[in-house]
């Protein structure tokens, strides 16, 4: 901590964090002893987040993310979506196919944003706000290769008329990116993915991930 930092401030940002990395909740015991503060201090925190929405306890005492999260995640999208598109339009134009930022949204995964080339006499439409199952697409699969490997260095994942007949995918996870939980890929009107499309996809998706840190 520094002399320009408020203590409390940070201690109440890093219960948040212990929250949303547990499914179960946390006791304040257990936070107490993740903080190395007492139980005390443990307790103005919560009482104190759970007044601004943010943390929530249940019938048993353990402390959750709180539902106010939802409504500043909200604000989130837009400023992933304005880091994103130079690299979504760089990719686009180079491809020649449509580009998007995919966010996983629960058990889906959903398009934030989303570029078309200017230069091909056809393309895929491709919506912002368009919705699947992760386990169907590339942008879906990419993200949940990505689960299955960690922080690994990612690879691209390819897929042939899974989401609309007769368009292929390429996707990318992004990488290193804290609180976030995405992909970049690219959807084409093709019978297979052309050879050079996965991996200028991965660069997309680095390009994304080093402009979210």
């Amino acid at each position: 901590m520094t002399a320009e930092t408020s203590q409390t401030l940070d201690r109440g940002l890093r219960v948040l964090k212990l929250l949303a990395d547990t499914d179960h909740g946390l006791t304040v015991t257990e936070l107490s002893n993740k903080l190395g503060v007492n139980r005390t201090v443990v307790y103005r925190l919560l009482a104190t987040l759970e007044q601004h929405a943010l943390v929530r306890r249940d019938l048993g005492g353990r402390a959750r993310v709180g539902l106010g999260v939802i409504r500043l995640g909200r604000q989130v999208h837009p400023l992933v979506r304005e880091a994103a598109m130079p690299a979504l339009r760089a990719l686009a134009e180079d491809i020649g196919a449509t580009a998007h930022l995919t966010l996983v949204d629960g058990a889906e995964a959903l398009a934030v944003a989303v570029v078309e080339p200017t230069w091909t006499d056809y393309h895929v439409a491709y919506r912002a706000g368009f919705r699947h199952p992760l386990d169907r697409g590339a942008a879906g699969k990419a993200i949940l290769a990505a689960r299955q490997n960690g922080q690994a260095e990612p690879g691209y994942t390819l897929t042939h008329g899974e989401l609309e007949a007769g368009a292929s995918g390429a996707a990318a996870a992004l990488v290193g990116v804290t609180g976030i939980e995405g992909s970049v890929g690219v959807v084409m009107l093709a019978d297979a993915v052309p050879e050079r499309v996965g991996p200028r996809v991965l660069d997309a998706a680095r390009e994304v991930a080093d402009a979210l840190r």
